[in-house]
């Protein structure tokens, strides 16, 4: 079926590894008319060079392989350096080259209404379009109607809570909680909260929130711009040393934020404890999370098995989640999921696995207030399986970028 493009613009503001797979994202499905990218400053000696950049890439090859295969030929064409546009694939595609402040791009004169900020920079939705460090609702200010953060908020001010036109989506999970007319300033979550939410989902639709006691998960995660080449100097009044070392030669422990993200995305989940870990490890993409949930199992003498929870997520991947929610019993290692397409997570069933045993309480404490009302009680056994959970994501494009991708595209056609 040959797709619909929709007779608008996209902005993309910064042009980093998620702007740029945005970019090759939105030229393969030929969502927009017309793309505009705000660079924000010179690079290189020109637009030539800003063409090169975003022909070649390290993780993902060429652009034109990726869309056409081995034989395309180049498809950025018609440079127009006064102007800064270029053809991308018959896609006008236009680089603002002058402001980095987003109340200072110039959308509405570009004739761009909505606005993806892949900077990573603005994050916090309270934050007034006139802040001197610049803020995400400037691009309201210097016209976009709506804007799209592939981010999570983060409030600096903890006083203040969430605006009521701000929203956090995860396509597949809850954007039905969307409402074109009040939300004018979205997150997309992170790569990690995208790929957790699918693997947490499945199990709450399932067992329902009261049967799961407790949750953790790990993230093993790829390098990403934000780390260092080589060893360097902190900064001053740093405290993560860790920032500062090599990421070529070390795994490094870092945090995440996916955990309270989540609870945004899926708001069952502020009932259960969960606790989220990463490690950076020296690869360029591709990032696995294992999950580990506890239970109160329902029938002792038929417990939770591993059987069981694949047959779940089996079923998800082929109903509801059918497209987004990859299971495989193939024996996968990271590069295997590299730009897999529109696979928010990939269960790797075979190394799924539970364990069931009986945990005696303590009749101090659990009985309190039971033996008052004349019953005995002499000792607790309660049954409780732990569930390890494995999911494999492309952190850059074949998991977070063509997600996102799916959300802008769903923004643009509420708009229209």
């Amino acid at each position: 079926m040959e797709k619909q493009t929709r007779q608008m613009k996209l902005g993309i503001n910064g042009l980093g590894r998620i702007g740029k797979l945005s970019l090759w994202h939105h030229i393969a499905q030929r969502s927009f008319s017309g793309i505009t990218i705000n660079l924000g400053r010179e690079a290189g000696l020109g637009l030539q060079d800003i063409a090169a950049y975003i022909e070649k890439d390290s993780s993902y090859g060429r652009l034109s392989t990726y869309l056409y295969g081995r034989n395309a030929g180049r498809l950025i064409e018609e440079l127009n350096e006064e102007q800064g546009t270029m053809l991308i694939d018959g896609i006008s595609v236009k680089i603002l080259r002058k402001n980095r402040n987003p109340k200072d791009i110039s959308w509405s004169s570009e004739g761009v209404n909505l606005v993806v900020d892949t900077t990573g920079v603005f994050s916090d939705p309270t934050a007034q379009p006139d802040n001197p460090k610049g803020a995400l609702r400037g691009h309201l200010e210097g016209g976009a109607t709506k804007v799209v953060l592939s981010a999570p908020f983060k409030i600096k001010d903890k006083a203040l809570s969430m605006p009521e036109d701000a929203v956090t989506m995860v396509m597949g999970i809850n954007e039905d909680v969307y409402d074109s007319s009040k939300h004018n300033v979205i997150s997309a979550a992170s790569c990690t909260t995208t790929c957790l939410a699918y693997m947490v989902k499945p199990l709450l639709d399932h067992f329902g929130v009261s049967r799961i006691l407790t949750a953790s998960m790990m993230t093993v995660h790829a390098t990403t711009g934000s780390q260092v080449v080589l060893d360097r100097m902190p900064d001053a009044k740093a405290k993560d040393l860790r920032k500062n070392r090599s990421i070529l030669n070390n795994i490094i422990l870092t945090t995440t934020g996916a955990a309270k993200a989540l609870s945004l995305v899926i708001p069952e989940m502020k009932k259960i404890g969960f606790i989220a870990e990463s490690v950076r490890v020296p690869t360029t993409t591709g990032s696995l999370i294992v999950l580990v949930v506890t239970m109160q199992d329902e029938n002792p003498e038929n417990p939770i098995n591993r059987t069981r929870i694949n047959d779940i997520y089996k079923a998800a991947s082929e109903g509801a989640m059918k497209d987004r929610l990859v299971f495989t019993e193939q024996q996968n290692v990271s590069s295997d999921i590299i730009g897999l397409p529109e696979a928010a997570c990939v269960i790797e069933a075979t190394e799924n696995h539970t364990r069931t045993a009986f945990i005696e309480v303590d009749p101090a404490l659990a009985c309190a207030g039971i033996e008052k009302a004349g019953i005995t009680c002499s000792k607790i056994k309660i049954p409780i399986t732990q569930v390890v959970i494995y999911g494999w994501y492309d952190n850059e494009l074949g998991s977070y970028t063509n997600m996102l991708g799916d959300l802008i595209c769903m923004v643009a056609d509420s708009m229209v």
